[in-house]
């Protein structure tokens, strides 16, 4: 008896920016730009952490694992779009597009949950500065970081098991660049509800919550600071966690204005772009703002380039 789980679909199409003709060059050479600058900036930090002594602590630690983040996140997804952007026929595998979707899924919720102990890292360091040492050790630091990879492999197989598992027997145009959940689960032949609710309440469990957890650390934060008596302590406590604020209304922004707005006829073209931002763009744009607003990551790049490159210093 055959397998009601067995696909009738070998390849799916992804339309991307087909209704587009006159931007795909021009799409072509902007993804290519930034994720270039996105491999470069995180590849750059990624060594500078690992390779200057003066970062090897908590904080960094985070970094140098969201850099390796960012990396995985756009490779996910960048080059088969550069291909396709250029290809008269923009197509990927079944289990093509099934791998895309989980290592896209886990890459996502890891940073979700990454930025959250990001957060809890920088309120310990300025709301509880003598217990510091102790709470966040390097035992402490790595039990968090691989909970954050945990949560993110165990959403990434169990989201694209789910979901490559039900029948596909319809149409197989995605109008999409990217194998996204919803996309995809609209090409199923049964009905997805379940999935969906599935999906809902995961969105909450490790979108969401991390979010409220991370306004709340910063309530706490920025509520510590106002009390310091010295403006010199409150500026270098604030400088301490901008970068990773930054960071956090960037790619928590991007995916709000993705994800959650009324329906509208406009909406699908709207999403392709804005989804743009958080998979090409603001893996970019991360190293750029973590360097130029810390010392020490300055002062070890500095350190790294040879003298007769003044030009770069």
């Amino acid at each position: 008896m055959k397998k009601e789980n067995q696909s009738c679909l070998t390849e799916i199409v992804l339309l991307g920016f087909s209704d587009f003709k006159s931007l795909q060059k021009l799409l072509f050479c902007l993804v290519l730009i930034f994720y270039f600058m996105a491999l470069m900036g995180n590849s750059l930090v990624l060594i500078l952490t690992i390779a200057s002594p003066h970062l090897h602590n908590p904080m960094y630690f985070f970094v140098l694992n969201l850099s390796f983040l960012e990396i995985g996140y756009t490779s996910s997804i960048s080059p088969k779009m550069l291909v396709n952007l250029l290809s008269e026929k923009q197509t990927i595998s079944f289990w093509g597009c099934g791998f895309q979707m989980c290592f896209f899924v886990l890459f996502s919720v890891t940073e979700c949950c990454l930025l959250c102990v990001m957060a809890y890292d920088r309120y310990v360091a300025i709301c509880k500065p003598l217990q510091y040492p102790y709470i966040m050790n390097y035992r402490e630091c790595a039990k968090l970081a691989a909970a954050s990879w945990v949560f993110g492999i165990s959403m990434g197989l169990g989201q694209s098991i789910s979901i490559f598992t039900l029948p596909f027997c319809g149409s197989n145009r995605v109008s999409h660049f990217f194998c996204d959940i919803m996309p995809v689960l609209k090409l199923t032949s049964t009905n997805t509800y379940k999935n969906e609710v599935a999906n809902a309440t995961l969105t909450v469990v490790f979108v969401l919550v991390p979010l409220l957890l991370i306004f709340f650390s910063y309530v706490l934060i920025i509520s510590t600071i106002l009390i310091m008596p010295l403006a010199k302590n409150r500026r270098k406590a604030f400088s301490t966690c901008s970068s990773h604020l930054i960071v956090v209304l960037l790619y928590y922004g991007t995916i709000a204005a993705t994800y959650i707005h009324p329906n509208s006829a406009n909406s699908g073209d709207n999403n392709r772009f804005l989804a743009l931002l958080y998979t090409v763009v603001t893996p970019s744009l991360n190293p750029i703002i973590y360097s130029l607003r810390n010392k020490e990551i300055k002062a070890a790049f500095k350190k790294s380039v040879p003298k007769k490159w003044v030009f770069l210093r």
